[in-house]
This record gives C-alpha cells, structure tokens and sequence, in this order.
C-alpha cells in the first residue's frame, strides 16, 4: 500500500477534488448533483445554479420548476431537485442551517449516503474519510486491496490497508488514477504508475515504460509531460 500511494502521490501530483464548490453546503450539493454525472457538468452548472440559490434556506424554499431547469443536465434532475429542497429543509430545521459535521448526522439528510457524506468529511471538515464511488471500487479490486463489491465493505477494507492521516489523499488518488487511467474499458496501461504492482485480469501487455511523468487530469483525459512520446504512442 505504501508503495502504490507513493507512486500515485508522484503521478497525481496533489490534485485535489476537481468539485468546485466554495464551503460545505456548496459543496454538498455539488456532490449531490455529481450522482451519475461528471465532474466536469457540474462545475458548469452550479455557478448559474448559485447565482439564483446559494443557502439552504435558499434551496428549502426554492421554486422546483426553477431548480430542476437549472439542474436538467447533470440527469435524474426531477429526483435530484427533490433532494435538494428536502435537504435544505433538512438542514435549516434540524441544523440551524449549518451541514452536519458527522457521519451519523450526514447520513439522515435526504439524498445523502456514505460516499456523499465521506466527501464532506474529508474535504470539508478535515476529517480522515474514504470516499467509495465506481472508480474506487475497480481499481481496489484491480489491485487486491479488496474482493468485496460492497461499498461498505470495500470501505473498511480500505480503512485497514491505509494509514488513517492518508485515508482522504489515498482514497482520492485512487478515484483519480481510476478516473483517467485504470478505466472500465480497455485501461490505459501503458500510463499506468502502478503497472508492476498489478496482477489485475483486465491488465495489458505494453511496450517497456518510460521514465516517470507528472500526470496531470484534462477534458480529454491525461495530458502528459516531462519526456517525448516514444513511436509505438506516436503511431497509436
């Protein structure tokens, strides 16, 4: 474990999350938002999305119609706005407006589960969390780390194989090396930081690699730096 984090710690070069958001209730709802959806749709949709709604107050007592026009293209839009004003109720009523910095509170707010909490754990509050989402999961079972597809189970399993001050960095490097190289599909092995720590089926035969390069996260997928492209990528 230490191993791989070292080698995602050089790849990723200490990106952060890529959600933008600016405090935790900006925060929660852009992760809300993000439920089947990209990062990158939603950092589109939630400046306009702000402008109009900004505090829970806001969203307790938003127009629905309004909202779900604002939202319609991160999908689900309907169930996501319903969500949304719930949880601001939620919040404005039980929390006097301020989001819960527990798991245990997190958890009862509408729309919110474990991953969507763990996010505003660790990037919100500063509290050691491991974020689970679909990127995570493959790449821990890809690399041993777990062989449940239980989300709960793949958590604490990470729990055990991670040092809890690397819990947040760790589990986030790993949604990004899972995000832009160890995708579903044909993985990009040959960019792979991890490639001789991994015994996973789905891993590629590729051509010897090349020194170490800054991975760095883009619209299109990976931008790479530092050294030329040999004539195997070139042709590819």
């Amino acid at each position: 474990m230490a191993r791989i984090l070292a080698e995602l710690d050089r790849a990723f070069h200490g990106r952060g999350i890529e959600l933008g958001a600016s405090g935790p209730w900006e925060l929660l709802v852009a992760t809300i938002l993000s439920a089947q959806c990209t990062d990158d749709r939603v950092n589109r949709v939630t400046p306009p999305l702000f402008a109009v709604y900004r505090t829970p107050a806001d969203f307790a007592s938003a127009d629905r119609d309004v909202l779900e026009r604002l939202i319609k293209s991160t999908g689900f839009f309907r169930a996501k706005a319903q969500h949304l004003i719930a949880c601001g109720r939620a919040v404005v009523e039980r929390f006097g407006g301020q989001v819960p910095r527990t798991m245990e509170e997190l958890v009862t707010l509408p729309g919110v589960g474990r991953k969507t909490a763990n996010v505003l754990l660790g990037n919100a509050f500063g509290q050691p969390a491991i974020v689970v989402d679909t990127h995570v999961t493959r790449v821990a079972r890809r690399l041993g780390l777990t062989r449940s597809a239980d989300p709960v189970r793949i958590e604490a399993d990470l729990q055990d194989a991670i040092s809890r001050a690397r819990w947040t960095t760790g589990s986030h490097q790993l949604l990004l090396h899972g995000r832009y190289v160890c995708v579903a599909r044909r993985p990009r092995c040959e960019q792979c930081a991890l490639y001789a720590l991994c015994d996973a089926q789905e891993k590629r035969a590729v051509a010897p690699r090349e020194p170490r390069r800054t991975i760095e996260p883009s619209a299109s997928g990976i931008v790479r730096r530092a050294t030329p492209r040999t004539r195997m990528e070139k042709r590819g």
